[in-house]
C-alpha cells in the first residue's frame, strides 16, 4: 500500500496522460460484463425500496393524506414549509450517505468483471460490513453538506445558477474519491484532496468522458424509463476504468 501511495504522490506532482477513445472502449467493454446483473439488482432493490418508503408513509400518514400530498398543485416546492424542506434535505443527505457503500459495491463489481473474478450479490454489500463503511459514509456526508451549503447560500443571495455550477464542479472534481477509498485505502480528507488534484490534471478529457457516460445512462430513459436501471451501471464502469487508468493497481 505504501507503494500505491507513493505512486499517487508522484501522479499528483507529475500528472498523467489519458486517451479518450481508449478509455471509452474500456468503459463500454466493462459495462457489457456487468450491465445485466447490476441492472437486475438495481431493479429488485429499487422496487423493495419504493415499497418500503411508500408503505412507511402510508402507515404513518394514511391513504387520504398521501393522496392529498401527491396532487400536482401540492408538489410545487414554493408551497412547502421551511420545516418540511429542512427535514427533506436532511433525509436526502442521510440517504445519499447510506447508499454510498452500495455504489462502492458496484464499482467493486466492475473491478471483478475486469479481472475475470466471480462477483455475487454479496459483492454489492461488501462495504457495509467493511472497515471502509465509516470512511465512505463520512466522506459522502462532507461533500453533500458542502454542496448543500453552497446551493442554499447561492439561492439565498439570489444566484441559484452560480450555486448549481459550483456544486457540479465539486462533484466533478470529487469523481475519484470513492475509488481512492476502496482501492487505495485513503482516508476521508486525503481521498477528497487527492481526487481534486488528480482530476485537475486532465479535466478536459475527464469531463468529456463524464458527459458521455451521463448521456449513455440517460439513454435508458428512452426505453420506457425503466431502461435507465440497466444503463446506470455505465457510470460505475466509468468510475472504475477512470481510476484504473489514472492510478492503477499494484502488481
Amino acid at each position: 500500500m505504501d507503494l500505491q501511495k507513493n505512486k499517487i504522490e508522484k501522479l499528483k506532482s507529475e500528472g498523467y496522460t489519458l486517451k479518450f477513445e481508449n478509455l471509452f472502449n474500456q468503459i463500454f467493454e466493462n459495462y457489457k460484463k456487468i450491465a445485466l446483473y447490476a441492472g437486475l439488482i438495481l431493479f429488485v432493490f429499487g422496487i423493495l425500496l419504493i415499497t418500503a418508503i411508500y408503505g412507511g408513509l402510508l402507515s404513518y400518514f394514511g391513504i387520504e393524506t398521501i393522496t392529498e400530498m401527491t396532487k400536482p398543485e401540492n408538489l410545487n416546492p414554493a408551497n412547502f414549509s421551511k420545516e418540511f424542506l429542512m427535514i427533506y434535505t436532511a433525509f436526502a443527505i442521510l440517504f445519499t450517505c447510506l447508499i454510498s457503500p452500495f455504489s462502492a459495491g458496484f464499482i467493486k463489481m466492475a473491478y471483478c468483471a475486469d479481472h475475470d473474478e466471480e462477483f455475487r450479490l454479496s459483492t454489492i454489500f461488501s462495504y457495509y460490513h467493511s472497515t471502509k463503511f465509516f470512511t465512505l459514509f463520512i466522506t459522502t456526508l462532507i461533500i453533500a453538506l458542502v454542496n448543500n451549503g453552497i446551493s442554499t447560500s447561492a439561492e439565498y443571495f439570489g444566484f441559484p445558477v452560480v450555486g448549481t455550477v459550483l456544486t457540479m464542479l465539486i462533484s466533478f472534481y470529487a469523481l475519484l474519491t470513492v475509488p481512492l477509498i476502496i482501492f487505495s485505502n485513503l482516508g476521508i480528507f486525503e481521498s477528497i484532496q487527492t481526487s481534486m488534484i488528480l482530476v485537475s490534471k486532465q479535466p478536459t478529457i475527464i469531463i468529456g468522458l463524464c458527459t458521455v457516460s451521463i448521456i449513455a445512462t440517460l439513454v435508458g430513459m428512452l426505453l420506457f424509463i425503466i431502461g435507465i436501471i440497466f444503463t446506470l451501471p455505465f457510470i460505475y464502469s466509468f468510475y472504475y476504468i477512470l481510476y484504473k487508468e489514472v492510478v492503477g493497481f499494484e502488481n
